[in-house]
């Protein structure tokens, strides 16, 4: 089984390594081969996600591709990840072997559980924002809180995307993430239920 997962940039790519040590702990011999595409800031939009979902299928022997878009863009274009999606599905038209995923509201509220971990390398006992981390809306994202008890913490620098990603994943299970949000749960078992419907995570 391989499968391209197409994602915003460098710092759902730096996830590919703890996603995978998590799956292949499911799969095992059944592990697919996961190929993420970073489109350098945002998923591509219309005609174009779904000339790219075409040619990863056609001519890139994929035999399924993830979209993995924020909810949170910068932008107005997404209400929620239920928009999200069928917007992306949408674009794509009827194919089978698409499947939209949303981080909502952005890649970083799947680092919220690990707020722990986020004080330490941030050197700051700020307090997590409150609710489930996926409810941490486009008013101010996940990212924004994390930017903040970086800047304001003792390492008194900004928060890196990619490397401090990597370094709050590192000794975390990823579980803890996945049964906090809905989201991270949907894209992961969408994985586990290409390769095995029986793995997938209740």
């Amino acid at each position: 089984m391989k499968i391209a997962i197409l994602v915003e940039g460098a710092t759902e790519d730096a996830f590919k390594k703890k996603l995978c040590e998590f799956l292949q702990s499911r799969l095992e011999q059944k592990m697919p081969k996961l190929h993420l595409i970073p489109q350098d800031g945002l998923i591509p939009k219309e005609e174009k996600l779904k000339r790219l979902v075409e040619n990863l299928l056609d001519n890139n022997g994929n035999d399924a591709v993830i979209a993995l878009t924020d909810v949170y863009t910068g932008k107005p274009d997404f209400k929620d990840a239920n928009d999200a999606k069928e917007k992306m599905r949408t674009w794509v038209g009827k194919n089978p072997k698409f499947y939209p995923h949303t981080a909502s509201h952005d890649f970083e509220a799947w680092l919220l559980p690990y707020w722990t971990t986020i004080q330490k390398l941030a050197k700051h006992n700020l307090s997590a924002p409150s609710g489930s981390p996926e409810t941490v809306n486009h008013q101010k994202p996940p990212s924004d809180w994390i930017n903040e008890i970086f800047r304001t913490g003792k390492c008194r620098r900004d928060y890196d995307t990619v490397s401090d990603g990597v370094a709050i994943l590192k000794n975390n299970d990823l579980m803890i993430a996945i049964k906090a949000c809905p989201e991270l749960k949907a894209f992961v078992n969408r994985i586990i239920s290409l390769c095995d419907e029986d793995k997938i995570i209740s």
